[in-house]
């Protein structure tokens, strides 16, 4: 499996995520560091929301295969840099999360698309809906 860095701003669902692909019971937890849950690492948000922690997202994706950006679409502010993705020697992919909640899940799409990402995955963690895509995705070889 790929190994992949998750990166967004606070609340948008990036350690949902990562319980929801490993099959663990879904319980809020605010991430405070660097977390490594196998092939996921999950970063605060706070590293997304404040651009002087940019080059710690930058350095850890060092070990990644691939980032991820998350994007809530029930969020309406973009926090993604136009062309971010370009920061990262990596392939960069959009996760657009909780559209159980309603919002704009094409408005999000969009937003990851404008920074850079290659290919963007809709989901809902709680509904269990494009989870399987995204993992077949992480799956797939890593040179392909």
């Amino acid at each position: 499996m790929k190994k992949i860095l998750l990166i967004g701003k606070s609340m948008c669902g990036k350690t949902t995520l990562t319980q929801r692909i490993h099959g663990l019971d879904i319980e809020y937890e605010k991430t405070q560091m660097l977390t490594y849950s196998n092939d996921i690492l999950d970063t605060p948000g706070e590293y997304m929301e404040n651009r002087m922690l940019y080059k710690a997202l930058i350095v850890s994706s060092y070990d990644c295969d691939v980032v991820g950006m998350v994007q809530a679409c029930d969020e309406e502010r973009n926090i993604f840099p136009p062309n971010f993705a370009t920061a990262f020697s990596k392939p960069v992919i959009g996760i657009v999360t909780k559209t159980d909640l309603g919002g704009n899940p094409e408005k999000a799409k969009e937003i990851l698309e404008m920074a850079g990402a290659e290919k963007v995955f809709i989901v809902s963690a709680y509904e269990n809906k494009g989870i399987e895509e995204l993992v077949k995705y992480l799956e797939e070889d890593s040179e392909s």
